[in-house]
């Protein structure tokens, strides 16, 4: 029974999205030779391409057993679908707003006699309607920043991660409507008959998640050394220690630690007496 996963063909998680999959042992067969379908390094396991903007429905359609896509798109389009993973990356927000020179400071200034731009109808008009506001929604498919200088629109909501692209265009926030991220999603059907796969590809996916910005530490220690070298060492469940052949009582340590810790430890780990000590990327956490 195969499992299909549905990743966007092109746009900024294209390649993040291949890159996760790749870690978690699922990479590309032909990843130069790009096609609609390709086969994973997992007899079981294909991956299609999509437009990121489809594969909500996808997913909610049984077309494919599982997708990754963000948290906008699926609001958007308002797909059934099981969020089972956070991929954290991709943080963006969908923001309303308007030119720098206007009045339009909060969302007490909008009226409903006022024309929003969008790439984003369903989002926008909930949050219209959740402010009692019926103004008027346009649909573009891009370019929506030029909207309020053209004449099309007062005010536009848009995606942006940190609101330089705005600035640029003479635009300023005025709220934000939802905070997104890319997350791996699959249907109710699929978590029933292919449970298993499902199962498999999420703990692979979190184990990588989960090593994101860790590291393996590992050392030799004299035992005379081993308790000052115990008390610097941050690690998950406490360090492993083994026993190391030598004509002096020595045990070798191994622990994860953050990647941000690795400079101070080392040198303190030195100064406490660790020798031979490396310091390895992790792939994966399970």
């Amino acid at each position: 029974m195969k499992l299909k996963i549905a990743i966007p063909s092109k746009g900024r998680i294209s390649n993040p999205s291949i890159d996760i999959l790749e870690k978690a042992g699922l990479g590309l067969k032909d990843n130069n030779n790009r096609q609609l379908i390709s086969k994973t390094h997992n007899k079981n396991i294909d991956i299609m391409f999509a437009r990121a903007s489809d594969i909500p429905e996808f997913v909610s359609d049984g077309i494919v057993d599982m997708g990754i896509s963000g948290i906008d798109l699926i609001k958007e389009s308002e797909s059934d679908v099981v969020e089972l993973i956070d991929l954290n990356f991709g943080q963006t927000k969908l923001v309303l707003a308007s030119p720098e020179d206007s009045e339009i400071d909060s969302v007490e200034d909008l009226t409903s006699d006022m024309t929003v731009a969008t790439e984003f109808p369903t989002l926008t008009k909930k949050y219209l309607q959740n402010h009692n506001l019926n103004s008027k929604i346009v649909k573009l498919s891009g370019s929506t920043e030029i909207a309020p200088f053209i004449g099309v629109a007062d005010l536009i909501t848009d995606l942006t991660s940190t609101g330089t692209t705005l600035k640029m265009n003479h635009l300023k926030i005025v709220d934000t409507i939802l905070e997104s991220t890319i997350v791996l999603i699959t249907n109710d059907e699929a978590l029933e008959n292919k449970k298993h796969l499902v199962e498999a590809v999420s703990r692979s996916i979190k184990g990588v998640i989960d090593a994101f910005g860790k590291k393996l530490i590992m050392m030799n220690v004299k035992i005379k050394d081993l308790e000052e070298v115990r008390k610097l060492m941050p690690s998950m469940e406490g360090p492993t220690v083994s026993e190391v052949l030598s004509t002096e009582k020595t045990v070798a340590i191994q622990a994860v630690i953050d990647e941000d810790q690795v400079f101070e430890l080392v040198n303190d780990l030195r100064n406490a007496g660790a020798k031979d000590i490396l310091v390895v990327p992790i792939e994966r956490i399970i």
